[in-house]
Protein backbone atom coordinates (compact mmCIF):
# COMPACT_ATOMS: atom_id res chain seq x y z
CA UNK A 1 0.00 0.00 0.00
CA UNK A 2 1.28 3.39 -0.77
CA UNK A 3 0.51 6.33 1.24
CA UNK A 4 1.48 9.89 0.04
CA UNK A 5 -0.34 13.06 -0.19
CA UNK A 6 1.31 13.89 -3.18
CA UNK A 7 -0.54 11.98 -6.29
CA UNK A 8 2.55 12.76 -8.27
CA UNK A 9 5.13 10.52 -6.09
CA UNK A 10 2.22 7.64 -5.66
CA UNK A 11 1.72 7.29 -9.53
CA UNK A 12 5.42 6.63 -9.66
CA UNK A 13 6.16 4.29 -7.17
CA UNK A 14 2.77 2.49 -8.43
CA UNK A 15 4.59 2.75 -12.10
CA UNK A 16 7.97 1.26 -10.36
CA UNK A 17 6.23 -1.60 -8.51
CA UNK A 18 4.27 -2.54 -11.28
CA UNK A 19 7.45 -3.15 -13.02
CA UNK A 20 7.88 -6.02 -10.32
CA UNK A 21 6.48 -9.55 -11.07
CA UNK A 22 6.13 -10.18 -7.83
CA UNK A 23 4.89 -6.94 -6.19
CA UNK A 24 1.33 -5.39 -6.32
CA UNK A 25 0.14 -2.14 -5.30
CA UNK A 26 -3.57 -3.17 -3.38
CA UNK A 27 -4.03 0.23 -2.39
CA UNK A 28 -3.39 4.12 -1.91
CA UNK A 29 -3.78 6.43 0.37
CA UNK A 30 -3.07 10.69 0.40
CA UNK A 31 -3.87 11.13 4.28
CA UNK A 32 -2.86 8.84 7.71
CA UNK A 33 -6.45 8.22 8.34
CA UNK A 34 -7.53 6.85 4.87
CA UNK A 35 -4.27 5.29 5.36
CA UNK A 36 -6.06 3.04 8.72
CA UNK A 37 -9.10 2.28 7.01
CA UNK A 38 -7.47 1.39 3.97
CA UNK A 39 -5.24 -0.93 5.88
CA UNK A 40 -7.87 -2.18 7.79
CA UNK A 41 -9.97 -3.22 4.69
CA UNK A 42 -7.21 -4.61 2.71
CA UNK A 43 -4.05 -5.97 5.36
CA UNK A 44 -1.31 -5.08 2.90
CA UNK A 45 1.81 -7.08 3.49
CA UNK A 46 3.95 -3.80 3.25
CA UNK A 47 3.25 0.10 3.94
CA UNK A 48 5.48 2.66 2.21
CA UNK A 49 4.67 5.19 4.66
CA UNK A 50 4.98 9.15 3.93
CA UNK A 51 5.51 11.34 6.91
CA UNK A 52 4.53 14.83 6.55
CA UNK A 53 0.70 14.71 5.42
CA UNK A 54 -2.34 16.55 6.66
CA UNK A 55 -4.65 15.93 9.07
CA UNK A 56 -2.70 12.70 10.73
CA UNK A 57 1.02 12.31 10.08
CA UNK A 58 2.80 9.20 9.06
CA UNK A 59 4.20 8.59 12.80
CA UNK A 60 0.31 8.74 14.22
CA UNK A 61 -0.60 6.49 10.94
CA UNK A 62 2.17 4.22 11.23
CA UNK A 63 1.13 3.22 15.44
CA UNK A 64 -2.31 2.30 14.50
CA UNK A 65 -1.93 0.49 11.84
CA UNK A 66 0.36 -1.71 13.45
CA UNK A 67 -2.20 -1.73 15.75
CA UNK A 68 -4.68 -2.74 13.67
CA UNK A 69 -2.56 -4.96 11.46
CA UNK A 70 -0.09 -6.14 13.09
CA UNK A 71 1.03 -8.57 10.50
CA UNK A 72 2.10 -5.50 8.27
CA UNK A 73 5.06 -4.23 7.68
CA UNK A 74 5.64 0.13 7.84
CA UNK A 75 8.63 0.84 5.82
CA UNK A 76 9.20 5.08 5.82
CA UNK A 77 9.53 6.91 2.48
CA UNK A 78 10.56 10.45 3.69
CA UNK A 79 12.72 13.67 2.55
CA UNK A 80 13.38 13.94 6.04
CA UNK A 81 17.03 12.60 7.27
CA UNK A 82 17.22 14.14 10.39
CA UNK A 83 17.79 12.12 13.52
CA UNK A 84 14.78 13.72 14.76
CA UNK A 85 12.24 12.24 11.85
CA UNK A 86 14.12 8.70 11.94
CA UNK A 87 13.57 8.19 15.80
CA UNK A 88 10.06 9.27 15.85
CA UNK A 89 9.34 6.89 13.05
CA UNK A 90 11.45 4.05 15.07
CA UNK A 91 8.95 4.34 18.14
CA UNK A 92 5.92 4.14 16.11
CA UNK A 93 6.99 0.78 14.71
CA UNK A 94 8.69 1.19 11.15
CA UNK A 95 10.42 -1.88 10.02
CA UNK A 96 12.64 0.53 7.28
CA UNK A 97 13.35 4.39 6.80
CA UNK A 98 14.19 5.09 3.23
CA UNK A 99 14.75 8.93 1.59
CA UNK A 100 13.06 9.66 -0.97
CA UNK A 101 15.87 10.14 -3.74
CA UNK A 102 16.67 6.57 -2.73
CA UNK A 103 17.45 4.63 -6.29
CA UNK A 104 14.65 2.07 -7.55
CA UNK A 105 16.56 -1.08 -6.89
CA UNK A 106 17.02 -0.21 -3.22
CA UNK A 107 13.43 0.88 -2.82
CA UNK A 108 12.43 -2.66 -4.10
CA UNK A 109 15.18 -4.47 -1.93
CA UNK A 110 13.86 -2.56 1.38
CA UNK A 111 10.33 -4.06 0.31
CA UNK A 112 11.53 -7.80 0.23
CA UNK A 113 13.75 -7.36 3.09
CA UNK A 114 10.77 -5.96 5.48
CA UNK A 115 8.50 -8.06 4.17
CA UNK A 116 10.53 -11.23 5.64
CA UNK A 117 10.71 -9.60 8.71
CA UNK A 118 14.47 -7.71 8.67
CA UNK A 119 14.83 -3.99 8.87
CA UNK A 120 15.86 -1.80 6.45
CA UNK A 121 17.63 1.80 6.63
CA UNK A 122 19.44 3.93 4.36
CA UNK A 123 23.09 3.63 4.61
CA UNK A 124 23.46 6.74 6.09
CA UNK A 125 20.81 6.58 9.06
CA UNK A 126 21.62 2.79 9.22
CA UNK A 127 25.74 3.97 10.35
CA UNK A 128 23.75 6.72 12.47
CA UNK A 129 22.09 4.21 14.33
CA UNK A 130 24.64 2.03 14.91
CA UNK A 131 26.85 5.17 16.27
CA UNK A 132 23.48 6.21 18.76
CA UNK A 133 22.78 2.68 19.99
CA UNK A 134 26.96 2.51 21.20
CA UNK A 135 26.21 6.33 22.63
CA UNK A 136 23.09 5.04 24.18
CA UNK A 137 24.77 1.84 26.16
CA UNK A 138 27.36 4.08 27.49
CA UNK A 139 25.47 6.30 28.83
CA UNK A 140 21.84 4.22 29.36
CA UNK A 141 20.13 6.51 28.44
CA UNK A 142 16.93 6.52 26.23
CA UNK A 143 14.91 9.06 23.88
CA UNK A 144 11.73 10.40 25.03
CA UNK A 145 9.56 11.89 22.86
CA UNK A 146 5.89 12.81 22.84
CA UNK A 147 4.49 9.67 22.40
CA UNK A 148 5.38 8.59 25.44
CA UNK A 149 3.02 11.84 26.75
CA UNK A 150 0.49 11.88 24.61
CA UNK A 151 -2.00 8.98 23.79
CA UNK A 152 -3.22 8.17 20.27
CA UNK A 153 -6.10 10.49 20.33
CA UNK A 154 -4.48 12.67 21.57
CA UNK A 155 -1.57 12.93 18.79
CA UNK A 156 -4.27 13.39 16.55
CA UNK A 157 -6.05 16.20 18.19
CA UNK A 158 -2.70 18.41 18.76
CA UNK A 159 -2.25 17.66 15.25
CA UNK A 160 -5.58 18.99 13.94
CA UNK A 161 -5.44 22.07 16.23
CA UNK A 162 -1.83 22.93 15.14
CA UNK A 163 -3.32 22.88 11.79
CA UNK A 164 -5.91 25.70 12.76
CA UNK A 165 -9.11 22.99 13.11
CA UNK A 166 -11.81 24.37 15.54
CA UNK A 167 -12.96 22.49 17.98
CA UNK A 168 -16.15 21.40 15.63
CA UNK A 169 -13.85 20.74 12.76
CA UNK A 170 -12.11 18.60 14.96
CA UNK A 171 -15.18 16.83 16.22
CA UNK A 172 -16.79 15.97 12.51
CA UNK A 173 -12.91 15.05 11.47
CA UNK A 174 -12.55 12.12 13.94
CA UNK A 175 -16.41 11.54 14.82
CA UNK A 176 -16.34 12.50 18.30
CA UNK A 177 -18.36 15.01 20.16
CA UNK A 178 -17.26 18.50 20.46
CA UNK A 179 -17.24 17.95 24.44
CA UNK A 180 -14.91 15.05 24.30
CA UNK A 181 -12.67 16.50 21.52
CA UNK A 182 -12.66 20.18 24.40
CA UNK A 183 -11.86 17.08 27.15
CA UNK A 184 -8.94 15.79 24.74
CA UNK A 185 -7.98 19.38 24.63
CA UNK A 186 -7.78 20.19 27.70
CA UNK A 187 -5.25 16.66 28.82
CA UNK A 188 -3.06 17.73 26.11
CA UNK A 189 -2.69 21.18 27.42
CA UNK A 190 -2.34 19.84 31.10
CA UNK A 191 0.28 16.50 30.08
CA UNK A 192 2.48 19.06 28.02
CA UNK A 193 1.79 22.01 30.55
CA UNK A 194 1.01 24.26 27.28
CA UNK A 195 -2.05 26.29 27.87
CA UNK A 196 -2.46 28.50 24.58
CA UNK A 197 -2.80 27.75 20.99
CA UNK A 198 0.68 29.42 19.91
CA UNK A 199 2.54 27.00 22.32
CA UNK A 200 0.84 23.77 20.72
CA UNK A 201 1.39 24.76 17.01
CA UNK A 202 5.59 25.18 18.27
CA UNK A 203 5.32 22.08 20.01
CA UNK A 204 3.47 20.00 17.31
CA UNK A 205 6.17 21.68 14.94
CA UNK A 206 9.54 20.90 17.15
CA UNK A 207 7.83 17.29 17.76
CA UNK A 208 7.44 16.76 14.34
CA UNK A 209 3.84 16.33 14.88
CA UNK A 210 3.28 18.91 11.87
CA UNK A 211 5.66 20.04 9.27
CA UNK A 212 7.40 23.50 10.15
CA UNK A 213 5.85 25.05 7.05
CA UNK A 214 1.70 23.86 7.93
CA UNK A 215 2.71 25.43 11.80
CA UNK A 216 3.58 29.11 10.01
CA UNK A 217 6.56 28.54 11.74
CA UNK A 218 9.82 29.49 9.95
CA UNK A 219 12.73 26.41 9.67
CA UNK A 220 15.18 26.39 12.38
Amino acid sequence: MLVDDHSIVREGLKALLHAEEDLTVVAEAQTGREAIQLAIQCHPDVVIMDLAMPLLNGWEATRQILRNVPTAKVLVLSSYSDDEHVQHAIAAGTAGYLLKHTAAIELVKAIHEVNRGNAYFSPAIAGRLREQACGSEADGQAAVTHGNLLTSREVEVLQLIAEGFANKQIATELGLSVKTVEKHRQQVMNKLNIHDVAGLVRHAAANGVIETRAAGVPPG
